[in-house]
């Protein structure tokens, strides 16, 4: 078959909720993907921040392969021998009390909401049904009924109500506004420590420890999702950590897996996640905690640590963005980011990041536009000097005055 089958086969059959570059990948290693014609490229979206080992890590595979043979699921209703494992290795490594463990990000984060709200009515004493959680600005938390419900993105929402009430929105990075949103009834502050969706959005210095303060003062509780920022993407374990700030509930995705297969948690405290606010009986998932989805993520948690990849974020992204920043172009207006999630803001011209994202796939680079006017560049964590610098000469070219795109 040719690429232009494959992409008339999925046409035909499939939904056409998403709008992919007309490329049919094939396979993967590290840093690099390849197509079904043989070409190869340069992976700088990681699956959205969930490929951060590289793709097909061997030692993924490996366990992988030898979990699969021995035992896949259980479900909960009984014990299994990876699950508690996972558990305690998750915690001692980030800190935390408690995890609960899920499948993709958005069931973590609507775990989360969950917590929260029990925990606002059980240890605080808000009338059920009352709870509020306040919510930012560009927040992009999953797709589910609930998250987008306190979506600002109109095109995420449109048409899917009735929406979940229970939430209070205010500016991103804009502590007074957050501060002045608290009542009596909420429960809790949801944000991302960076906004990836909303175009590799960095807030103000200081601005995650505000949150912490007001959280404190107010006995609310700050519950920071880590699902794209976190587990070393951003040069550290977790992305609040470059502000020396532990949330209350994190959230965690994507590359807890290396990619292999959807796992998510949520860690808390005893207080949060413990028998008086989560009883047996009160949220539960078939999958979530599963023998082969524990079995990945302990090793994908060991390959971040082993191979130290959250410094060599902080290392590659440093040389990125000086990269990038290096590049004379009127066409960009600003590079930003932490570690090795870096956004690029063009001048705005409906469809232009779109355009370019196709002109650099035609250089052997595949990224995404978010936002209309907002490249993205999130290699895997495993990129090497001489492979930022080989994208950097293609992103140049791409960028220069005399390449005719969108």
């Amino acid at each position: 078959m040719e690429a232009a089958d494959y992409i008339a086969l999925e046409e035909r059959y499939g939904a056409h909720n998403y709008k992919p570059l007309d490329v049919v990948l094939t396979s993967g290693e590290g840093v690099w993907v390849w197509d079904v014609m043989g070409n190869r490229y340069l992976d700088c979206l990681s699956a959205y921040s969930a490929v951060n080992q590289g793709h097909c890590h061997p030692r993924l595979v490996r366990v992988l392969s030898e979990q699969a043979r021995r035992l896949t699921l259980t479900s909960r209703a009984f014990r299994n021998d990876q699950l508690g494992h996972f558990c305690a290795e998750l915690c001692q490594l980030t800190g935390y009390e408690k995890a609960l463990p899920m499948n993709s990000g958005a069931e973590a984060v609507e775990t989360a909401v969950k917590a929260v709200r029990r925990w606002a009515h059980v240890v605080k004493g808000v009338p059920d049904g009352k709870q509020e959680i306040v919510v930012c600005e560009g927040n992009f938390h999953g797709r589910t009924i609930t998250v987008i419900s306190f979506s600002t993105e109109e095109a995420y929402k449109r048409g899917f109500g009735p929406l979940t009430p229970g939430f209070v929105t205010v500016p991103y990075g804009d502590a007074d506004a957050l501060a002045g949103a608290i009542t009596p009834n909420t429960a809790a502050v949801l944000l991302e420590p960076i906004q990836g969706e909303a175009g590799v959005v960095v807030p103000p210095e200081g601005y995650l420890h505000e949150v912490r303060e007001i959280c404190d003062r107010h006995e609310v509780l700050f519950v920071a999702d880590e699902i794209q920022s976190g587990l070393g993407r951003t040069g550290t374990l977790l992305a609040c950590e470059h502000e020396r700030v532990r949330p209350d509930v994190v959230t965690l995705g994507k590359a807890l897996s290396g990619g292999m297969y959807p796992v998510s948690a949520v860690l808390a405290s005893e207080t949060v996640l413990g028998r008086e606010v989560f009883p047996p009986g009160s949220h539960g998932s078939t999958f979530g905690g599963n023998p082969l989805a524990c079995a990945i993520a302990r090793e994908a948690l060991r390959i971040l640590m082993d191979e130290g990849l959250p410094d060599r974020a902080a290392a590659m992204g440093e040389r990125f963005m000086s990269g990038l920043r290096r590049i004379e172009s009127s066409l960009i207006k600003e590079v930003r980011g932490k570690g090795l999630l870096i956004g690029v803001q063009l001048h705005e011209v409906p469809g232009r990041a779109r355009g370019y994202c196709e002109a650099l796939y035609h250089e052997g680079i595949l990224c995404k536009d978010t936002h209309e006017d907002v490249i993205r560049f999130a290699p895997p964590l495993v990129i090497d000097e001489d492979t930022v610098d080989w994208a950097l000469e293609r992103i140049q070219k791409v960028f220069s005055e005399t390449h005719a795109t969108a």
